[in-house]
């Protein structure tokens, strides 16, 4: 198995591409079951997890064809395009569904066009419980009959699902994106109240809106789905990855380096900019993206924040800012309030020296003057990127065990790193 190998002290400068984000990508594929029509889609990463959907979703009967730039940074000219003419199997087995909690999304569309799905409970990171109770109960108000056995969720509709009202109890992204995609094809009006306002879920309603569904109220907590009988065919450009963009930027203000973002809109990542400004971090915004940077003689500032739904900051920049705190010059609380298990990170970002205490959902970490390069192991998809961010400051070598979780959300990150002058390489475990 493959490891990362890290030689720190190295600063960062130059130009790295963003990618389209897979957080909008994989619902947005599991959206061409809906329609017998072929979707395309550009700006396509090319992900484990991107592969996993597209093996979930030919065993239900969809056919790829995939062109354009598959060398890394080519997302923006590459095209991914699904046909799903007939679905040939409304099963979504165990031994896919175990590897990517997004293989959920499949239980909605198959409902909505086949009247009939088996989806295996999902996996994925273990940060959390993040159950889908309010994914069946949301389709069962809409007239879906569910039952769960063996493991698997059960369901089946009659004739179409029902237009109703939907209230979600909390902001859940992957519930909302299942309801909507449910509801493109529902007998009548759906609205969903309390709805989830990510770019990601935006860029899935602006997709479906282009293969002809009828949505109101984008970039809302309220949504309004008119149900149609049919979808016709669509070409649609994935939104450019908010965190990989914030990843990038994190390892450019932690080596006090200056990177120019590529293709990534400012606008959906606010409040991730911001905090880097807190953390004293120089942006400029231009026609070419997004340029991030820190002179070396000044300090990273300590900061405080809070993971919340869009627009706060996000959850899965987390990890990322606490391998910068850990070198700030003061002390930064970081308060996780959307998973309960999401501080894994910080056993092994302390083995690398980081001065970091756990309060329930609260982390205390106090700036230290340097980070050791150490032997460490990635626990979850952001808990291994942090540790890449540390092994880039620190002293020494750092070998990053487990990088099969950094495969399924950044596409070569070695390689982009490299190309702006860090020491890195995937070695043999």
């Amino acid at each position: 198995m493959d490891r990362i190998r890290i030689r720190g002290g190295n600063r960062l400068v130059g130009t790295i591409p963003i990618a389209g984000a897979k957080n909008a990508a994989l619902p947005i594929m599991a959206a061409s079951l809906l329609s017998a029509e072929p979707l395309t889609l550009t700006n396509i990463p090319h992900l484990v997890d991107i592969i996993t959907m597209a093996n979930l979703l030919g065993q239900h009967g969809t056919s790829f064809t995939l062109s354009g730039d598959l060398e890394p940074g080519g997302a923006a000219g590459r095209a991914l395009t699904l046909h799903t003419k007939d679905i040939t199997s409304y099963i979504a087995p165990y031994d896919i569904v175990r590897k990517m909690r997004a293989s959920v999304l499949v239980l909605g569309p198959l409902l909505a066009r086949y009247g009939e799905a088996k989806v295996s409970l999902p996996g994925g990171c273990a940060i959390g419980t993040r159950p889908i109770d309010m994914h069946l109960k949301a389709l069962e108000q809409m007239g879906a009959v569910i039952t769960l056995e063996g493991g698997y969720v059960h369901a089946h509709v009659p004739q179409r699902l029902k237009g109703c009202e939907i209230q979600f109890d909390k902001v859940s992204v992957g519930a909302t994106e299942n309801l909507v995609m449910a509801a493109t094809l529902a007998d009548g009006v759906t609205t969903i109240h309390n709805a989830a306002k990510e770019p990601e879920v935006t860029d899935l309603i602006h997709c479906l809106k282009q293969m002809g569904a009828k949505i109101e109220g984008i970039g809302t907590s309220n949504l309004v789905i008119e149900g149609v009988t049919s979808l016709r065919p669509a070409t649609h450009h994935v939104v450019a990855d908010r965190i990989e963009a914030g990843t990038f930027a994190a390892a450019a203000v932690i080596t006090g380096g200056d990177i120019l973002l590529a293709h990534i809109q400012p606008d959906i990542m606010t409040a991730t900019l911001e905090k880097f400004q807190e953390a004293g971090a120089e942006i400029i915004i231009n026609d070419k993206g997004i340029r991030i940077r820190r002179d070396s003689s000044s300090p990273i500032l300590p900061c405080d924040l809070t993971t919340s739904p869009y627009p706060s900051f996000p959850t899965d920049m987390q990890a990322q800012m606490m391998a910068l705190f850990a070198l700030s010059n003061g002390a930064s609380i970081i308060k996780e309030t959307i998973f309960e298990n999401r501080f894994m990170h910080v056993s092994e970002l302390t083995r690398m020296g980081a001065n970091i205490t756990i309060t329930g959902n609260a982390a205390l970490i106090r700036g230290v003057p340097d980070l050791q390069g150490a032997e460490v192991m990635a626990t979850d998809l952001r808990a291994s990127v942090s540790l890449i961010l540390a092994g880039l400051v620190a002293q020494g070598e750092t070998y990053i065990n487990r990088v099969y979780h950094l495969d399924r959300g950044y596409e070569r990150i070695e390689v982009k790193l490299r190309a702006c002058g860090a020491d890195i390489e995937r070695v043999p475990g």
